[in-house]
């Protein structure tokens, strides 16, 4: 327009600008696309600066006062990816400046709009993050100024995909500039998902009052107010770098992570509550999909906690609720955690991409050393290429790993909630089908297994990504001679599935016997005193070492097969590209040096993916597995009490429990899918198979009546009580309680006590009523053992109850029932393990006092006590034969006829007190360990380390080190020998390409990002001398990397040989060590914490320390070998090495103090979720027939909670390090580069060594952060060491040598002489025993009576030296046991211990583990217990009992203990009496039996029955640990002034 008068105007400005024409200035449509002019000025320049605009208005909008909500995640993209789009237009900026393009000044003005535009707007999204629009997704105007660029990012793309098409990649710069704005539309994206993420973290943050202030409605009070909450709250920068941790790791450092409240509070988004409330939710969607949601009924949800006087909101323990085996746990998954997690993928997409750009930066950075006199921008542009892609890959890499395990925390959370609640509301019948030990896998193993796919899941398609991409890459370098080596790969996928099959297999077949070992070793540990006295020992370890045998010959099988692939995989390199080699030259090519170095690169790039992918679908797998474990167990069929209740009110109004015609089975029904058949069906139909019947049941109990439910062992009274319940399959007829969901006061016959004093035992979750709590001790009888007991209401109950006796139990157990203050209570035998005085108390005080008003319905075998009932119901056979007054029936239960004598004087207290007794001493002491497991503090010692030396065999060990030690020398060599060879073929002057990939790295670790770039082929004509020369080189490379293999192999070989033989020593020295332990360590040792030494420490032992100490020494030698090599190639990377060698020294120091302390926390805090766990299991029949599931379903939440937030401090700590060392990485990678410019500035370089060192310089950061990694893997994995050298060599120990040999027919007379024994169970405790000395002559028979804490026990375990004398000495036949071998000793004495222990095999390994008598001899004893029919009826002797003798009543068990003793060949017999749980009319004939079977032995006998000592030879008498009397029972029952008398009196006086 103004170009001819000369005038510069619009069109020529204009012209100058885009680089157009003056006389078509401003050109709208160019070679078929937008000219870059209306692109750059309009769709660029010009939206950028709209964008410029708008967001300065949102820098001004008010803030808030008070911030108290945390941040939606979605701002946290947005923020980011606003700096890095500013970051990125400043990067393409330099570029143009450095193009010098014809239309620069475009450019530059539209990249400084792109600067201007995307730096207001990170100011404007700060900003509104303290505004009202913080708990939103912001204005809905932002992302549609976003879209505003979207049109300039696509035309960009285009133009420069249409450049680069036309010239090639000759243009450096330009594929850069490309890569640069590929990143920024990805970032547009990412800004874009920021808007998907939900804006509110947690439902308090809905619950406020107004929008302009964020104070919540309702303030949820934290359980640690002064603790901070993790990352919440925190800005961009202290979230990309974890600066929020670093108060917790200085914590660390100081080692104030004691305990699991030192950690920080979990992020309100990942705590369990919030997370379980929103997996409920998508439960719900999927149970009722499309709009079919159920209403949720609030009265429904908060039922069982409004029982509980307690109100919560409607969580999800309510999952599984109507037909739940209808929904798949990965839907709900999926659906809960899906969306997010998938998005994470981008992420990894990303990062994955820039790891490729490094190595070709780098062939581009050689090729630059390579050239004289090539421009020093060049070089410099490399450096910043290399800088910004490792820096940018780290951090998406890093973002992406701590995000992944966020989301995997989540949904762990989630399982575990889920299982726990669905155990809760499976029907008893289904749950049989699996055993405890299972149930606890489900939570534990299968979850752990579930929860690491989230960890697997994106690799799954990452790795095939990465292997076509270096597939395609290879094909560009040697076209389809590629095909020759990937064949052999290929060949060897059905190998690596063979073995991938066979490693699966045998891993199936270890885990099955690892359970059956850790089953029985339960079995073991909960029976380990009746092993004791009964001198089993030996059976049991040779049983156990057995189950090992078979565990480790699959170990073996595995470790070998894993040597296998390891040495596959590190030979694969070498064979595929010798054949890739072989292929080319066949199809008619010359080999150049070029081809051979960029083929072995990319090799190196193919095996990773090859590698990995097998184990990684292999964890998938295992995933599925578990999964469909879980999901197995949650399509149980759950207990529907509306349907097992009749709803219909029964005619008398007054009736609280009524039956018509009820049958019940212990079988689940064979229509799962629903609870009752129609009665028709089932009224008259045979009862199932091998299960327990009660059939034809007619009963009416009237609202506070007391009925009495008596019969003989095994006629069904507690089956009738778990009828009532609803704990059984109703086969037909009805069944109606009122006011059923009260719940019931159960008091089982075994008492099921928590791991909690003794208070919080009796309160079980409600509130502290001081006068009530008092009236129930006292009517419990409770009041003279909280005085005994160290702490009173406050002493900490063992698990199990096993620091109290079995009459504590029952009657704490009573007290629980009677707290609960229900309307009407079940008691299953109360009175059964308690003397006579106390069970008249109970049953005075407590039945027919403070619960005179309550229905009670009592199951009993103490007929003296029956009268007093309003009605007796009498069973037989799982049928009622007779409902009548006491009068009616009493007269057909026969009671003895000395009955009216003996009513008062039955059993006492001392029942299992024997370990009151033994405890009572060591309980003050032992009260703070027996509450926590003790947490080792600080490094692992040395002597952890040597143990471990030792396990795996001096020799061997060195051995293993010397092969790791030639494996890596060999491969550096090789490496070394390549770079020379580059350096030194005169004649070919090829570029610089690359190095063999290291075999073992790509082991080791995830991403050894090996270079690869493609070199030009000048002077591809090689002459023969060339020839000779490289077949020179190659024959002595070939030699190199065989070598590599050789030792590799060894390596492989010896490691796998190494790592069972350490197995192998370590179990057997453990097992050895806690069989040979006193009984006061196991008594003040939850067994959970022995058994987690015998499972999960073992199976680290076995598995997972190898594994990661295998690792740890590849990293170690590998770094070694690379800094040697570093250092030879570039001397001056000396200078940054050193001080970032320092640093990183001080990081990981920094870091290790605090990981070792969060990884000790994790296991601490996991062991209660899981005792937890098993503890509702063994008392699910109390929780929820007291209606208290709810408060349980909250404590394992509570539980939960604290292991998830010492797992995610952990995790972010790992975050914490691996950004750090990233850094470092990164630094080094910038470091060489600049070093290597500089010098080729001076002209003093060889390129060949600058390859070399930069090559091991990019895979650098993996090498460091593996390293860490795995070194603490290694500390945490060998604590598993230190747990069981701790119990293997620091735990007492019985005496186990002998001074003098005894005949086997010792002790021939069976005398029994105690000589001033005294035994005090700790210095400065009273004595139990206080110089006490007696003689029992041959043959005789004695009665041991007194109260409680009088010594009776203590002579028993004094007799068979449980506990040893401190003074004095025990003569049998006049030889003093204390110089007797301990297991001589037990042999020769028999004992009938009160507790009735069973293991879960057959009924003839029970009688006679040894296998010492014939079948006849066992029959024969059974027929004497009254046991030949039940045995008969369960299948004969080698039918099984059951876990802990299950099939059987808790009477047969006693009865079965009795046989035991029959069966025995001693001269000497303790029994303490074990009759408890039998009725009058059996104990009848029982006691026939032993005085008749045992005419001629000694027998000593606690007395719990005074009737069964009547007839003794004489009854001594025991007080305080002194002997008061020793007389015949007639002589003491005439004096008058008698301690026996008083006791006959059953008086209540104290005596």
């Amino acid at each position: 327009m103004g170009g001819n008068t000369g005038v510069f105007g619009a069109a020529e400005f204009i012209s100058e600008l885009c680089h157009t024409n003056v006389d078509r200035p401003f050109p709208v449509w160019q070679n078929g696309t937008i000219s870059p002019c209306v692109n750059q000025l309009i769709l660029g320049s010009l939206a950028h600066a709209i964008i410029a605009i708008i967001s300065a208005c949102y820098i001004s909008v008010p803030r808030l006062t008070h911030i108290v909500s945390s941040l939606p995640i979605g701002w946290g993209f947005r923020t980011a990816s606003t700096v890095l789009l500013a970051l990125f237009f400043f990067g393409d900026l330099v570029l143009v400046f450095e193009l010098q393009a014809p239309d620069i000044y475009l450019d530059v003005l539209a990249d400084g709009c792109g600067i201007l535009a995307w730096v207001v707007h990170f100011g404007a999204v700060l900003a509104l993050q303290r505004t009202m629009y913080r708990r939103t997704r912001g204005p809905a105007l932002l992302p549609l100024l976003l879209i505003l660029s979207i049109p300039n990012l696509a035309f960009i793309l285009t133009a420069y995909i249409q450049e680069i098409s036309r010239h090639g990649v000759s243009e450096p710069l330009l594929v850069v500039r490309l890569a640069l704005t590929v990143t920024r539309a990805a970032l547009v994206l990412v800004y874009l998902f920021g808007y998907i993420f939900p804006c509110y973290r947690t439902q308090t943050d809905l619950l406020s009052c107004n929008s302009e202030d964020d104070v919540p409605l309702i303030i949820s009070f934290e359980p640690n107010e002064g603790v901070t909450v993790a990352e919440d709250g925190c800005n961009w920068l202290s979230r990309l770098l974890y600066l929020w941790l670093n108060p917790l790791l200085k914590r660390g450092k100081r080692g104030e992570l004691e305990s699991p409240c030192d950690v920080f509070q979990l992020p309100h988004r990942l705590r369990t509550k919030a997370v379980n409330l929103r997996f409920y939710q998508c439960w719900q969607k999927c149970l009722h999909p499309r709009g079919q949601e159920k209403p949720v009924r609030l009265d429904r949800l908060s039922r069982g906690n409004l029982q509980d006087n307690s109100w919560s909101e409607a969580e999800p323990e309510r999952i599984c609720e109507g037909t739940q085996h209808d929904v798949k746990l990965l839907h709900v998954l999926h659906k809960a955690f899906g969306l997010r997690y998938y998005l994470l993928g981008v992420l990894k997409l990303v990062a994955s991409m820039l790891a490729f750009a490094g190595p070709l930066l780098l062939g581009q950075l050689v090729g630059f050393m390579e050239t004289e006199g090539a421009p020093l921008s060049k070089g410099v542009w490399c450096t910043v290429g290399l800088f910004a892609s490792t820096f940018l890959a780290a951090l998406l890499r890093n973002v992406f790993v701590y995000e992944v395990s966020k989301v995997a925390l989540e949904a762990r959370a989630a399982v575990i909630s889920t299982i726990y609640s669905k155990a809760l509301k499976v029907s008893a019948p289904a749950l049989a089908c699996f055993n405890m030990g299972e149930v606890v896998n489900f939570m534990s193993t299968d979850t752990d297994r579930v929860v690491n796919f989230f960890n697997s899941f994106h690799e799954v398609w990452s790795l095939p990504f990465q292997f076509f991409l270096a597939l395609y890459l290879l094909y560009l370098q040697v076209g389809v001679s590629f095909l020759g080596g990937v064949g052999v790969a290929v060949l060897l996928v059905p190998l690596n599935k063979v073995l991938a099959s066979r490693i699966l297999e045998n891993n199936k077949c270890m885990l099955l016997h690892k359970d059956g070992r850790v089953k029985l070793m339960t079995e073991i540990l909960f029976g380990i005193r009746v092993l004791k006295y009964y001198n089993w020992e030996e059976h049991f370890t040779q049983k156990i070492t057995e189950a090992r045998k078979k565990e480790l010959h699959h170990l073996k099988v595995l470790k070998y097969l894993d040597a296998v692939c390891v040495y596959t995989w590190a030979a694969l390199p070498v064979v595929i590209s010798i054949l890739t080699f072989i292929t080319y030259v066949l199809l008619g090519n010359n080999l150049t040096a070029a081809k051979v170095f960029s083929t072995l690169a990319l090799v190196g790039m193919l095996i990773l993916p090859l590698n990995a992918f097998p184990w990684v679908l292999n964890g998938t797998l295992e995933a599925k597995v578990s999964l469909d474990r879980i999901q197995r167990f949650l399509t149980l069929q759950d207990q529907d009490l509306s349907v097992y209740y009749t709803q219909v009110c029964p005619e008398d109004p007054l009736s609280a429990v009524q039956m018509d015609q009820a049958s019940f089975s212990w079988k689940q029904p064979v229509d799962s899918d629903s609870v009752s058949v129609p009665d028709d069906k089932t009224e008259d139909g045979p009862p199932p198979p091998h299960s327990f019947y009660l059939h034809a049941l007619n009963l009416s109990v009237k609202r506070g009546s007391l009925v009495a439910v008596v019969g003989k062992v095994g006629c069904g009274k507690s089956s009738l009580l778990a009828a009532i319940t609803g704990e059984l399959t109703r086969c037909g007829g009805e069944v109606s309680v009122q006011r059923r969901e009260q719940g019931f006061g159960l008091a089982a016959q075994e008492a099921w006590i928590q791991h909690a004093t003794v208070k919080d035992n009796i309160l079980f979750g409600r509130e502290f009523d001081s006068m009530f709590y008092q009236a129930v001790i006292e009517a419990c009888a409770l009041a003279d053992d909280l005085n005994i007991l160290p702490g009173g209401d406050q002493t900490e109950v063992g698990e199990n109850g096993v620091t109290l006796s079995g009459g504590q139990k029952s009657r704490l157990a009573l007290a629980r029932a009677v707290y609960m203050d229900k309307e009407i209570y079940l008691l299953d035998d109360p009175l059964a393990a308690v003397d006579a005085d106390v069970a008249h108390h109970l049953m005075e005080k407590c039945i027919l006092g403070i619960l005179k008003n309550k229905t009670r319905i009592l199951c009993t075998h103490r007929i003296e006590f029956v009268d007093k009932a309003d009605v007796v119901v009498l069973m037989d056979n799982g049928m009622i034969v007779k409902t009548g007054t006491p009068n009616e029936v009493l007269s057909l239960v026969k009671p003895p006829k000395d009955s009216k004598n003996n009513s008062n004087a039955k059993e006492k207290d001392a029942i299992v007190r024997e370990e009151v007794e033994a405890n009572e001493p060591e309980l003050e002491s032992e009260l703070k360990m027996f509450g926590e497991e003790q947490k080792q503090m600080g490094k692992l010692s040395w002597a952890v380390y040597c143990s471990f030396w030792r396990a795996v065999g001096g020799c061997l060990a060195v051995a293993v080190l010397l092969s790791l030690f030639l494996m890596q020398a060999t491969k550096n060599v090789s490496d070394w020998w390549l770079s020379h060879w580059i350096s030194h073929m005169k004649d070919n002057t090829t570029e610089l390409v690359s190095l063999s990939a290291d075999p073992l790295l790509t082991l080791t670790f995830l991403s050894p990002e090996r270079l690869i770039f493609h070199a030009p082929d000048r002077g591809s004509e090689t002459s023969g001398s060339m020839s000779s020369e490289l077949k020179f080189y190659m024959t002595v490379y070939g030699s190199l990397a065989a070598a590599n293999t050789v030792f590799t192999a060894a390596r492989a070989f010896l490691f796998a040989y190494g790592a069972i033989r350490a197995a192998t020593v370590i179990h057997k020295r453990l097992l050895s060590s806690v069989l040979k332990a006193t009984m006061t360590f196991f008594d003040t040792t939850p067994l959970g914490r022995i058994l987690n030494r015998f499972s999960s420490d073992i199976y680290c032992v076995d598995d997972s320390l190898p594994f990661v100490l295998n690792i740890l020494l590849a990293n170690v030698f590998g770094l070694l070998g690379m800094l040697v090599v570093m250092t030879y190639g570039l001397p001056w990377v000396l200078l940054p090495l050193v001080p970032l060698g320092v640093l990183y020294y001080q990081t990981q120091c920094f870091y290790r103090h605090s990981s070792r302390e969060l990884k000790r926390l994790c296991s601490l805090t996991l062991s209660p979720v899981y005792s937890h766990f098993s503890e509702t299991l063994s008392g699910l029949s109390t929780v929820r027939a007291s209606g208290h599931t709810a408060r349980f379903e909250e404590e394992n939440e509570r539980r939960v909670e604290q292991n998830q937030r010492c797992l995610f401090n952990s995790n972010a700590a790992m975050q914490w390090l691996d950004i750090r060392l990233q850094m470092i990485g990164v630094t080094v990678v910038t470091g060489i580069s600049v070093i290597a410019v500089i010098q080729h500035q001076l002209k003093s370089i060889d390129p060949g060594l600058v390859g070399l060192s930069l090559s091991y310089a990019l895979s650098i950061t993996n090498l460091l952060s593996g390293l860490i990694f795995s070194f603490a893997q290694t500390e945490m994995q060998l604590v598993s060491i230190e747990r069981t050298e701790e119990y293997s060599t620091n735990i007492p120990q019985e005496p186990q040598q002998a001074s003098i040999e005894v005949l086997d027919s010792w002790p021939e007379k069976g005398s029994v002489e105690f000589v001033g024994a005294v035994l005090a169970y700790r210095p400065g405790l009273p004595n139990a025993l206080d110089g006490v000395s007696l003689e029992v002559l041959p043959g005789e028979r004695v009665g041991i009576v007194g109260r409680t804490g009088s010594g009776k026990s203590s002579l028993f375990l004094a007799l068979f030296r449980m506990v040893e004398l401190n003074q004095g000495q025990i003569l049998l036949d006049g030889v003093d046991i204390s110089s007797v071998r301990l297991g001589n000793l037990r042999s020769k004495l028999a004992i009938i211990p009160q507790d009735p222990f069973l293991f879960s095999s057959s009924v003839r390994e029970n009688l006679d583990p040894h296998g010492h008598h014939p079948d006849f001899r066992l029959l024969d004893a059974l027929e004497q217990c009254h046991l030949g029919d039940v045995v008969q009826r369960i299948g004969g002797l080698d039918s099984e009992v059951g876990e802990r003798g299950k099939s059987l009543s808790v009477g047969q068990r006693q009865l079965l203990c009795l046989a035991r003793a029959l069966l025995t060949e001693a001269n000497i017999l303790c029994i303490d009496e074990a009759t408890a749980s039998v009725d009058q009319k059996t104990d009848m004939v029982l006691q026939k039996t032993i005085r008749e079977k045992f005419k001629d032995k000694t027998v000593l006998t606690i007395a719990h029955r005074l009737n069964t000592i009547m007839d003794s030879d004489r009854v001594l008498v025991m007080h305080a640990g002194k002997v008061v009397e020793f007389d015949s029972p007639a002589a003491l029952c005439h004096r008058e002034d008698s301690f026996f008398q008083k006791l006959l009196r059953g008086g209540e006086e104290q005596v």
